[in-house]
């Protein structure tokens, strides 16, 4: 198995926090991204953790993407940076790409599924029901921020199967995607949407990586007692979150999951570009099984 980290989308410039370990004083700024994985199996060929911005965004952004999200996001808009584009530089066909994993279905994690309309795109069943089910608990403001050209294309969206035999370090209901014999899990992360859930990937080595989606933007959350919150980054996350207090709540468990369990577990998030520039330093091939 290989694991790429990748930067499916550049978006607006954050300065560095002086007194972050990861940042330092003398860091540069840095763009905000879309972090996603490139996971390269034996088993089911290739799969996508979350997806950026799409070519179709890139080339129609108000349409795809929303004018008052591209005023706050400012994206690049590289085509350099779709997930397409990458995987072919990679040396792969778009349709090696079988399975797609979501953190979530909001706009910056979405917009790749059109390049790969054959794949099959795993959610956890929580965020399944909130955008499928007209009855469900924020049902109308979740399916608004699935963008209908994200979805435009009918992708094949699959629920996981919650396994409750196996509790993940002690988070319950995680799920398994259908159909996939590689050892990745959907681990509830519940606030900043109805289903939000990080995927962990588990390599043969034993050791797991998990990417935690937008459970918390910045590695000051999770890294500093107490957190610290970017303040570029804070409105944006209160303003997206379904439920305020289990968002918190969740960064707290991230907070110990990476305390106690360090030496089994590196915990990510989706937009934090220090995370990401250690992470592309350790891109790697992690031993089978």
């Amino acid at each position: 198995m290989r694991v790429h980290h990748l930067n499916c989308g550049s978006l607006r410039e954050i300065p560095p926090l002086g007194d972050t370990p990861a940042a330092g004083a003398a860091a540069p700024q840095r763009a905000a991204v879309c972090h996603c994985l490139l996971i390269e199996t034996d088993e089911d060929g290739l799969v996508l953790v979350d997806t950026g911005l799409g070519t179709a965004d890139l080339r129609h952004p108000e349409r795809s993407l929303g004018a008052d999200w591209l005023a706050r996001a400012r994206p690049a808009l590289d085509p350099e940076e779709s997930a397409l584009h990458q995987v072919v530089r990679l040396g792969h066909a778009p349709r090696d790409v079988r399975h797609i994993v979501l953190t979530h279905l909001h706009r910056d994690h979405t917009g790749g599924l059109p390049d790969f309309p054959h794949a099959q795109v795993h959610v956890h069943p929580d965020e399944y029901r909130a955008v499928s089910d007209p009855t469900a608990p924020h049902h109308h403001g979740s399916l608004a921020r699935f963008m209908p050209a994200h979805r435009a294309h009918g992708p094949l969206l699959t629920p996981a199967r919650v396994d409750e035999h196996a509790p993940w370090f002690g988070f319950t209901g995680a799920a398994r995607p259908q159909g996939m014999a590689s050892e990745l899990l959907l681990v509830p992360l519940p606030g900043h949407s109805a289903g939000h859930a990080g995927v962990a990937v588990r390599g043969g080595d034993g050791r797991w990586l998990l990417h935690a989606g937008d459970a918390y933007m910045y590695h000051g959350e999770i890294e500093h007692t107490p957190p610290f919150p970017h303040p570029v980054f804070e409105p944006v996350q209160e303003g997206a979150q379904t439920d305020g207090t289990a968002r918190v709540a969740t960064r707290d468990r991230l907070r110990a999951l990476r305390r106690d369990h360090a030496d089994e577990v590196t915990v990510f998030s989706a937009h934090d570009p220090w995370e990401l520039a250690r992470l592309t330093a350790t891109d790697r091939t992690v031993p089978t099984a």
